[in-house]
């Protein structure tokens, strides 16, 4: 087992983990919000749980990874105000919030599978666990945490001294900076449990609950995730994921009611969070700013979804990444490189017992990764080792397969990934010139003038296509 060290928010700190269970790692990740396209800046916080989650597999672990699915409860206003995005979507769509919903989960996993993303250990939906939320909920207004107004069921966090410690909140400070009227919350930081639906407005998504005397409602966003962990990581866990605009708020709130539901603390022993991605001056990329750039309307600027996960990995997860155009054209090129010189490597078979000094890239580079994730350090060992002298070819081909069990670039095949992303590329035109150049070379070789056929391949080349003949026929890509 691998020594692993991680940023704790919680502390503000780099501390040795220490799992609950030896060789094992139960990680919980917020997951999308279905209403809409997720945004790169959104999935980078999912490459970032993705390579934690390879880093403790590479480290000898045992991974119960957890993510779940907002499709209900989250409104448009961390403070409680506002419609339910899902609400929203569905007038904006012209289609039920469970539509809605199931389209937009469909689009994340397809953005998620572009972007080498495996899927968790399990993924849960919050309309899936009503029952969870309710019951929690319960056990929360048992204990004395829960207050009813005419719009739902709160929690008190003046009965949670603790409450604002990971997000380091001034509460004093808040409270005398609050509006005068609070409507019927007791305090600024109280947050919902349960809102019950405004009785002009029938609801997709709605539930009998023993609250609002048989009126129906739906659950608070943060509830959720705290019922969903508890379900299928129990009332302590080792490892929260998330972006750190989920510190103050939802995060908060999560360690507040599942501290106070299960006299537990801390419910989880480290919490991890991956900074934003900006767009230059404009800050945060944000859906509420219309910034919805999307890992398809990358493809369809040229750019390979794989070279934005590169571009995430060149930068430290807890570190902010500037987004333009240079940048990921940059990460483009760099990946096309990785991709030439796979390339030049692939015909060679791996070595398996490595040299002291092929270990030693291997060494470093697993110290990096399981150092607080230090995937940019990581990649400056792969490209010093591919540069090497003092190895061999094989052994270069061994450490990036290696390698790629936390990259997750599919190494082997990254050429033909960027081979076929260029012919798809292709006009018409050119690909029926290709072909047909194809076809006149067979002819030649059939009839045995080589040198027509030769004239053809140089022909081929100095269009810019390499052609691969085998038993099967002839295939060919552009360089």
């Amino acid at each position: 087992m691998k020594t692993v060290k991680l940023f704790n928010t919680l502390t503000r700190k780099q501390e040795n983990f220490r799992p609950i269970e030896a060789g094992k790692v139960g990680i919980y990740t917020c997951g999308p919000t279905v209403y809409s396209y997720a945004h790169i800046g959104n999935m980078r916080a999912y490459i970032f749980a993705d390579i934690l989650s390879r880093m403790f597999t590479k480290a000898g672990f045992k991974v119960n990874h957890i993510m779940n699915i907002t499709d209900v409860g989250h409104l448009v206003s961390d403070g409680d105000d506002g419609a339910d995005k899902m609400e929203v979507a569905k007038q904006r769509e012209g289609i039920n919030a469970w539509k809605v919903a199931e389209k937009y989960t469909k689009e994340f996993f397809k953005d998620c599978e572009e972007l080498h993303i495996k899927k968790p250990t399990t993924v849960c939906k919050a309309t899936d666990h009503i029952d969870q939320q309710i019951n929690m909920i319960k056990r929360l207004e048992e204990k004395g945490f829960t207050y009813t107004t005419s719009d739902g069921v709160y929690f008190d966090t003046e009965k949670f001294p603790e409450y604002g410690e990971m997000a380091r909140l001034d509460i004093e400070g808040l409270e005398q900076g609050k509006r005068v009227d609070l409507g019927e919350k007791h305090n600024k930081t109280d947050f919902a449990l349960w809102k019950f639906s405004p009785k002009d407005e029938k609801r997709d998504m709605e539930w009998e609950a023993p609250w609002g005397e048989g009126r129906k409602g739906f659950p608070g966003w943060h509830i959720e995730c705290s019922a969903m962990s508890y379900e299928y990581l129990g009332k302590h866990f080792d490892v929260h994921t998330g972006g750190i605009d989920h510190i103050p708020v939802h995060h908060t709130n999560e360690i507040a009611q599942s501290e106070c539901c299960h006299d537990t603390s801390p419910v989880v022993n480290y919490w991890l969070h991956s900074n934003f991605l900006n767009m230059g001056d404009a800050g945060k990329m944000s859906k509420s700013k219309g910034d919805v750039f999307t890992v398809s309307v990358l493809e369809k600027q040229g750019i390979a979804p794989l070279s934005y996960r590169y571009l995430c990995l060149t930068a430290h997860y807890r570190s902010e990444i500037q987004f333009s155009d240079e940048a990921i054209h940059g990460a483009d090129k760099a990946l096309r490189r990785l991709a030439s010189q796979v390339e030049r490597l692939s015909t060679i078979t791996p070595e398996e017992n490595l040299s002291d000094t092929a270990k030693a890239y291997e060494t470093d580079f697993i110290k990096f990764i399981t150092t607080d994730l230090n995937t940019a350090a990581g990649l400056a060992v792969m490209w010093k080792m591919l540069a090497a002298g003092n190895i061999s070819k094989a052994e270069k081909l061994s450490l990036l397969k290696s390698f790629d069990d936390i990259l997750a670039f599919d190494i082997m095949n990254l050429p033909a990934y960027f081979a076929k992303r260029a012919n798809n590329n292709i006009s018409e035109d050119f690909k029926n010139k290709v072909e047909a150049l194809i076809t006149d070379r067979k002819t030649a070789r059939e009839e045995k003038d080589y040198a027509k056929s030769d004239a053809i391949r140089d022909k081929l080349v100095s269009l810019g296509v390499v052609i691969e003949d085998s038993s099967e026929g002839t295939t060919w890509r552009l360089k």
